[in-house]
């Protein structure tokens, strides 16, 4: 994907008369990139700032990510492009819990490598396939600006021009636009709305309460204690009997130690 980009800016460089080494002009991109989005032609990743996305949506031409979004968390998922069968499903899915964001303080936005003018039409036809209306926004990227500098291009998915797609990316963005969570799914598989769900209670738990969750957690489950607590630090946080010491081998007749690292505690949203 960075080669891509590398290449495509090396191309346009060469086309206006540019002058330079493509070395020469490979690092310049590098450094204009990494100075606007903090990385070089990589996905952006956990605790990375997601970018502001400005441009259009199918409702309006002057969109502002970070605008829109204010002070909630957000969800933004990327799509193959309009009118592919497992975007259609998604965008339908979403739409259904979108309400169930909502409740969480999470705005969602989709984004795809066309126009407001297919966005508009690929609607219509999620209302008929899914029985949803997509009303949150759906940003266009058809000149691929942002999905280069994002990274997001799959060079051996292309569309009918010889275009490459955007990877099936989604990203969890917390309220100071540091990524949360990511997850990449191959345009053959379509993502599992249910889990991202999932996925935004156990993140907005874990950053508020010094727990962690463990394998299949749901609101409501035992939790995990936070592990760089000692005995005495969870003691302090749970009280002396707000937890229980899973008794395992490799701790074993070991005496005066400090922290046991498998404790479970209940789900401190419950308390409120």
């Amino acid at each position: 994907m960075g080669s891509c980009l590398a290449k495509q800016e090396q191309e346009s460089a060469a086309a206006g008369g540019g002058s330079g080494s493509s070395q020469d002009d490979d690092e310049g991109v590098a450094r204009r990139y990494k100075a606007k989005y903090g990385w070089r032609y990589r996905l952006p990743t956990i605790n990375d700032k997601f970018p502001n996305l400005e441009g259009s949506t199918q409702d309006t031409d002057n969109f502002n990510l970070y605008e829109y979004v204010g002070s909630s968390w957000t969800i933004v998922f990327m799509h193959p492009g309009d009118f592919t069968p497992v975007c259609t499903t998604e965008l339908g899915a979403a739409a259904r819990l979108e309400s169930e964001f909502t409740k969480r303080n999470v705005k969602l936005c989709g984004f795809s490598v066309n126009d407001s003018t297919s966005h508009k039409a690929w609607i219509e036809d999620i209302k008929v396939a899914t029985g949803q209306d997509v009303t949150f926004p759906l940003f266009c990227d058809p000149d691929r600006e942002h999905a280069l500098a994002l990274g997001i291009l799959d060079d051996t998915n292309k569309d009918a021009k010889g275009l490459p797609l955007t990877v099936r990316s989604v990203y969890v963005i917390k309220p100071d636009r540091t990524i949360a969570l990511v997850i990449t799914y191959p345009a053959s598989s379509g993502r599992n709305f249910d889990e991202l769900l999932r996925a935004v209670d156990t993140l907005q738990l874990t950053a508020k309460h010094d727990v962690a969750t463990p394998a299949d957690w749901k609101p409501g489950d035992k939790c995990i204690v936070n592990f760089p607590l000692s005995d005495a630090q969870a003691e302090e946080k749970f009280g002396k009997d707000g937890f229980d010491i899973v008794d395992l081998p490799s701790e074993s007749g070991k005496k005066g130690l400090e922290k046991h690292y498998l404790r479970y505690t209940k789900d401190p949203s419950t308390d409120v």
